[in-house]
């Protein structure tokens, strides 16, 4: 790995703890910096505008979301599974991805925020099913918001623990 490399791991790996803890909008390239122990404008040269920072920790999680919405499961539990099990795992990018980014109400056509509505408008398909009632709709609502505020608000917590008390939640719903 060159000297390079491994400044951009460090940038992001402090990145991602940033946005987990304090949020995308919160956190500056001074912040990421300051843990980093370089100087702002070393973070700059590599992740300029910070939105690439936001990119480039969310592309694994995009890459696996497309693999569990191209995924024909047995069922919806076999999918809600699959789905706890995607939440938790990038729980420490979870809040960039549902929170700061997708409660922005300007969707600019190909950005993350138009990517990450998708996604959640995909996920909210494949829970309700095609024509769901009333009840069916708000089932599947909850179900999206347990998971979101269930990651986000845990992350002091043992992921194993956060999916098996996810999981007994969202099967309630």
């Amino acid at each position: 790995m060159t000297t390079a490399d491994d400044t951009r791991t460090r940038i992001l790996t402090a990145a991602r703890e940033l946005f987990a803890e304090r949020g995308y909008a919160a956190t500056s390239l001074a912040d990421i910096a300051a843990v980093v122990g370089l100087t702002k404008t070393a973070v700059a040269y590599h992740f300029h505008p910070k939105d690439r920072l936001a990119s480039e920790l969310l592309a694994p999680a995009a890459d696996d979301m497309f693999a569990l919405l191209g995924t024909a499961y047995p069922g919806r539990e076999a999918f809600v599974e699959a789905l706890v099990a995607f939440a938790v795992r990038y729980r420490s990018v979870i809040r960039l991805f549902m929170e700061d980014l997708a409660g922005d109400d300007s969707v600019s056509p190909g950005s993350e925020r138009e990517a990450i509505r998708t996604f959640r408008d995909e996920i909210y398909a494949r829970l309700a099913g095609a024509d769901p009632d009333p009840e069916i709709k708000v089932r599947s609502w909850a179900l999206l918001g347990a998971l979101q505020w269930g990651v986000v608000k845990t992350m002091d917590l043992p992921e194993e623990r956060v999916r098996a008390v996810l999981l007994e939640s969202v099967r309630a719903l």
